[in-house]
């Protein structure tokens, strides 16, 4: 009908330092240009023309929710499982339990966690 398609997703921040180290350090996302040249965010690349825009901003009226959370996939689980572990991250299933992951009905792993600012992140391997 409308040929919509997947642009960018928006984020808003206590601190854009810190928020800004989580999605470059701890998840490996490219800071690409911001084209707003707003001092207050920070563009990151999600691959294939996507885009995760992190905003600093008042974030008290939020809530978050595991069932409201950005989802990304990658082919190395196993590594980044044990990435997370080694930056003091506690992983989850998708109830929100600590230390376990979720396997789907196809058999696809997914681990959730949380960024600074308690957004939900899930994680999957698959294809």
């Amino acid at each position: 009908m409308f040929d919509l398609a997947f642009d960018h997703y928006t984020i808003k921040v206590a601190d854009l330092k810190t928020s800004t180290s989580f999605y470059g350090d701890v998840l490996g996302l490219r800071l690409i240009t911001n084209r707003t040249e707003k001092e207050y965010i920070r563009w990151f690349s999600l691959g294939n023309g996507t885009e995760l825009h992190v905003v600093e901003g008042k974030t008290d009226a939020i809530k978050k929710n595991i069932g409201v959370h950005l989802a990304l996939k990658m082919s190395e689980f196993e590594n980044f499982t044990e990435h997370l572990r080694a930056q003091d991250i506690t992983p989850h299933d998708s109830k929100g339990n600590p230390h376990e992951i979720t396997v789907r009905a196809d058999g696809v792993r997914q681990v959730y966690f949380q960024d600074p600012d308690g957004y939900w992140i899930e994680v999957n391997e698959a294809e």
